[in-house]
């Protein structure tokens, strides 16, 4: 059987049925009643048989489809948790570099801090690398700003033309990156703290206009 009869296509057919049993019986004779009587209830097992497996097969299918719209619910709200789990992370990130571009930006605005500090009568007052630093600056910049200069190279280096950073590479008393830089004054950009000097001072002149605007954002940003 193809295909599950329904309640009333089966009892049509056993309607049917029952009528052709009738017919049949007048050439049956004396038997006709009992054999007819054994057709009807034939057919009425025929029927509840073929009834119950109709509605077992429609529970089943009814299961089926049930099960498949759970999961299908399921997976709609994993999706969706997915999808909201995103959202919040790219919400925070976009929030912490909000706040990281703000930070930067009061950084770089606040106010300058002026040196406001004892100015030297002459160069003389220092020594070493700082003697020889107060030198070079004087053939760019005034004295006044020499304290500016002394602040900067001792944050940076201590004033020690053989300073390397072992984590970026910078090199030597202005602390260049890369140190090979300095090479566009001397070949001895390594070894020789003048060399050193005068691209430091060069550098600041291009990018700050003296030392003591270099120092100023030094202390603004924790780099020059």
């Amino acid at each position: 059987m193809s295909r599950l009869w329904s309640r009333l296509g089966a009892r049509t057919a056993a309607v049917a049925l029952l009528s052709v049993g009738v017919a049949g019986g007048f050439y049956l004779g004396e038997d006709r009643e009992t054999q007819q009587q054994g057709l009807t209830a034939q057919v009425g097992a025929e029927v509840d048989q073929a009834e119950y497996e109709y509605q077992r097969e429609r529970h089943a299918a009814h299961q089926v489809q049930s099960a498949r719209q759970r999961a299908a619910e399921y997976q709609a709200k994993l999706r969706a948790a997915e999808a909201a789990k995103e959202a919040a992370d790219r919400a925070k990130r976009a929030e912490q570099a909000a706040a990281s571009r703000k930070r930067a930006r009061d950084a770089a605005n606040a106010p300058a801090k002026p040196y406001d500090g004892p100015i030297p009568e002459s160069c003389s007052e220092y020594s070493g690398n700082r003697a020889i630093g107060c030198a070079e600056m004087l053939k760019m910049f005034p004295i006044k700003e020499f304290p500016c200069l002394e602040k900067l190279w001792t944050k940076e280096s201590g004033w020690n033309h053989k300073a390397k950073n072992s984590s970026s590479g910078a090199y030597g008393i202005p602390q260049a990156l890369p140190g090979s830089k300095m090479g566009s004054v001397a070949d001895d950009w390594q070894t020789n703290p003048a060399t050193q000097i005068k691209w430091g001072l060069g550098y600041i002149k291009g990018r700050y206009d003296t030392p003591c605007g270099a120092w100023s954002y030094f202390q603004n940003n924790g780099h020059y």
